[in-house]
């Protein structure tokens, strides 16, 4: 690992502004990506002209055209957005010393030495140029001041903290917006009235303990005051997977027919490993049933595959233990890969 200042970059609305190049006709029209608003598909993401009116990822596609009967809905193509991406940090590689992928639109980087605003402007311009793409920056002394930071001035701009006011900077916001805080951490605090990242930064030891049990939560504390020691890895961390689901019109029950879905969905997946020359060792499956409640089912191969039956089958026998637990129809599957080598190996059976 290298030392030096970091930054975090996040491309802008990304699915949409693939779709924008691909569809320069649906420029200045909100655009959302997801699936169909008649029925109960999500949204991926949506453009900013489409966020002014309230949508967001994860929205149901039905409520975004509720609150904007003008929008224009897109089905993802995320062979598409991967080969984008893939273009994106080749740039940003040619750019940084260091860089750390934990997504297909955002990661991690050590920039060159130098001015840490002109560096990152350079590498912002850089995919701009290059790739004519919109990404904004944080820049800080850590990851999570990097993170929170990225997201300020978005689209296209850059944050910079600078050594010594990382505690300030975050001081005043919202505690949700410290990665790590959910809805029910949220909830514990705000029964102590601390709404703001500088309440928890300024709990001791015993307060902590009272309310907030366990040492994640110290962590959670340290980060609050800007202490974040994690490193920018070159290195893909085991959380790192790339997967594909799909949301049915009508919830499914028969399972050849789940089975045929999950299949379909993981010959994409052993593509983009063969493409990017990885292997993975984790399958998981997901379920949604009807009540919105998920399951998911993962195994760890001995040894990595890129063998789309080879996943699918694993798939396939991972739903059916679920399924054997609960039986039910199913209003979406999924399946991910996970546990990536940066290498080829040789596969084995499940």
């Amino acid at each position: 690992m290298l030392g030096g200042v970091l930054a975090h970059l996040d491309l802008d609305a990304f699915f949409a502004a693939v779709e924008l190049h691909r569809h320069p006709e649906l420029r200045g029209r909100p655009l959302v990506v997801g699936g169909d608003p008649r029925s109960r598909g999500v949204v991926a993401t949506a453009s900013y002209e489409a966020r002014k009116y309230g949508i967001r990822s994860a929205m149901s596609c039905s409520e975004a055209l509720r609150r904007c009967p003008d929008a224009v809905f897109v089905r993802p193509d995320h062979r598409a957005y991967r080969e984008w991406s893939r273009r994106v940090w080749e740039v940003v590689r040619r750019e940084a010393p260091l860089v750390e992928q934990i997504g297909i639109d955002e990661g991690y980087l050590v920039l060159a030495d130098g001015d840490p605003e002109q560096r990152a402007a350079i590498v912002q311009q850089a995919i701009r140029d290059q790739v004519r793409l919109s990404a904004s920056l944080g820049v800080a002394t850590c990851k999570v001041v990097c993170k929170i930071a990225s997201d300020m001035r978005k689209p296209g701009g850059i944050t910079f903290v600078p050594e010594g006011a990382e505690a300030a900077f975050l001081a005043p916001l919202e505690v949700r917006r410290l990665p790590g805080v959910g809805p029910k951490g949220e909830e514990r605090l705000a029964a102590l009235a601390i709404t703001t990242i500088g309440g928890l930064a300024a709990l001791d030891d015993d307060e902590l303990g009272r309310v907030l049990p366990g040492r994640g939560w110290l962590e959670l504390r340290d980060r609050a005051r800007g202490i974040d020691p994690r490193p920018v890895s070159a290195e893909p961390g085991e959380a790192i997977s790339i997967s594909s689901e799909e949301t049915f019109d009508v919830d499914i029950a028969d399972r050849a027919e789940l089975h045929a879905r999950l299949r379909t969905m993981a010959e994409p997946l052993a593509e983009s490993l063969r493409s990017t020359g990885r292997t993975a060792r984790t399958v998981t499956t997901k379920l949604r049933y009807p009540d919105f409640s998920i399951v998911t089912r993962s195994y760890s191969l001995p040894v990595g595959t890129d063998d789309g039956a080879q996943i699918g089958e694993l798939a396939c026998v991972l739903l059916d233990r679920a399924l054997d637990q609960r039986p039910s129809p199913l209003r979406l599957v999924g399946v991910g890969v996970s546990g990536f080598a940066n290498h080829q190996q040789l596969t084995l059976g499940v």
